[in-house]
């Protein structure tokens, strides 16, 4: 079996995930300690099984994990009912498809200065990096205006996220486990400062208006406020990065594809995105615990044992998809999980989706002859896959 921390796999997993699909069901990972779910309608079935519960696990000891522990436990990604239905219908009312559609002439104007520095900086140097220069900062900026961060403090954002999302891989070194407890600690402080400020001098923000978002007497707790606040930067922006760029990569590498693309951008942007999600997922992994003896695909998961949905390779799943190891920018229906399904089905899929519909298209028209540069530099990390630089010229 397959180790999730060999640089091989991590390189490329899909022909291990497919000798996983072969397998007649759900098959125990004994390094992980988890079964996996390889086949699409397995993995489907663990998202919306309600005895496979998307539950938190403290780390510890608690008082050095405590600030990382809530900024979790009281999350909606690692809640459920009855509070994970609390949580989600108090954000909803705030950051809802009328608030993320009135942010499009926002997600344009900021591509389009973000086109504008790339544009001086390629005129020097002949090329730019698609993820530092675009990808990566795009959606950093998109958020932060939509949480009212300062825009002279967006430069932390990334960095903090970047520290605590590592802990969501296999194996965290002590040095990773370290980073992720600090950035938990200043990012959290940083959001209880806004929420305290807009507390007092509301704003048109989202910390403003969840706030004072409430429904039936129900409120958000300070730290559900702060988990949310954190959640929807670490989970909003990793989405967007790492599928725009693995999708981009995959394009580049394919000349018919990327023709098809430069010929009609804006029309194809919509099948465009959705088969970047589903070619090369940015989650590959996302885990559930057995509330109860649950079965899957034959195999009976016993309460207590852990079983993890593997998305990227559900999306290459050809019981559903045709030719699924090639990409095709004009798929359609797409039905990928790369969202996720069920009650925990991605709460910022519409605005990822959106932003990327949006700069695809202004990037590829402003840029019509990209052209790797050298080769993309991999994340060494499995669960969230995507580059850290993919140098590029036009």
């Amino acid at each position: 079996m397959f180790s999730f921390t060999d640089p091989e796999f991590v390189r490329n997993p899909y022909p291990q995930l497919a000798e996983l699909r072969a397998e007649s069901g759900p098959v125990w990972h004994e390094e992980s300690q988890l079964f996996l779910a390889a086949k699409y309608k397995d993995a489907n079935q663990v998202l919306r099984t309600r005895t496979l519960g998307r539950i938190f696990s403290p780390r510890t000891p608690s008082a050095d994990w405590e600030t990382f522990n809530y900024l979790h436990s009281d999350s909606i990604l690692d809640s459920e009912p009855p509070k994970h239905t609390r949580l989600r219908s108090l954000v909803t009312k705030a950051f809802n498809p009328k608030r993320i559609e009135e942010l499009r002439p926002n997600v344009e104007r900021i591509t389009e200065e973000l086109l504008d520095q790339i544009a001086q900086k390629s005129a020097g140097q002949g090329h730019f990096d698609l993820i530092a220069d675009f990808a990566e900062p795009l959606p950093v900026m998109v958020i932060s205006e939509l949480l009212g961060f300062p825009k002279s403090d967006e430069y932390l954002l990334r960095p903090w996220s970047q520290a605590i999302v590592k802990m969501y891989e296999p194996s965290p070194t002590d040095q990773e486990k370290a980073e992720a407890r600090q950035a938990s600690n200043e990012f959290a402080s940083y959001v209880h400062q806004l929420m305290v400020e807009r507390q007092k001098n509301p704003g048109s923000d989202l910390i403003s208006e969840l706030a004072l978002v409430e429904e039936q007497g129900e409120k958000l707790s300070a730290t559900e406020l702060i988990a949310t606040c954190v959640l929807l930067l670490n989970a909003g922006h990793e989405a967007s990065v790492n599928g725009f760029g693995n999708g981009m990569v995959a394009a580049l590498e394919r000349p018919e594809q990327l023709a098809m693309l430069n010929s009609d951008p804006l029309g194809l942007a919509g099948t465009a995105v959705d088969e970047f999600l589903r070619f090369d997922a940015p989650l590959h992994l996302f885990e559930r615990t057995a509330t109860e003896d649950t079965e899957i695909g034959g195999v009976v998961v016993p309460e207590g044992k852990k079983i993890a949905a593997l998305l990227g390779s559900a999306n290459r799943d050809a019981d559903i998809f045709e030719n699924p190891d090639e990409m095709d920018l004009t798929r359609s229906p797409n039905p990928h999980i790369g969202f996720g399904a069920g009650i925990h089905f991605c709460i910022g899929a519409p605005l990822a989706r959106m932003e990327m519909t949006t700069a695809l298209p202004l990037l590829i028209t402003s840029h019509p002859n990209l052209t790797l540069v050298g080769e993309p530099v991999r994340r060494p990390t499995f669960v969230l896959r995507g580059y850290e630089s993919v140098k590029v010229t036009s």
